[in-house]
């Protein structure tokens, strides 16, 4: 799923007032953190992750190994944290970041 650049620069715009929800450090993408994950983007679509893992290579691989494994997509990283989004057909409104 590809997202097309107006509709990155608006979930970017979204994304830009969160904070993160997911925080992964040095154990990595444990089963926890990936059920965690899974929660919130359920909930949320629209979510900040939080990275503590060390250098640039190792998080920029982390953060491809997530988008693989929740079947997201990846649409800012700056910086330690990172936006990404999948889309929830059955989302709660009261809880989607999309429709605020």
């Amino acid at each position: 799923m590809n997202l097309k650049q107006a509709q990155k620069k608006h979930l970017r715009s979204l994304g830009h007032s969160l904070h993160p929800l997911v925080t992964v450090a040095g154990n990595g993408l444990s089963q926890g953190v990936m059920e965690e994950l899974e929660r919130a983007l359920n909930d949320h679509e629209l979510i900040k992750v939080k990275f503590a893992v060390g250098d640039r290579d190792t998080k920029k691989a982390v953060i491809e190994e997530m988008i693989k494994l929740s079947n997201s997509i990846l649409v800012q990283s700056i910086g330690n944290i990172a936006l990404i989004y999948r889309h929830n057909p059955e989302a709660d409104p009261k809880k989607s970041n999309l429709d605020r």
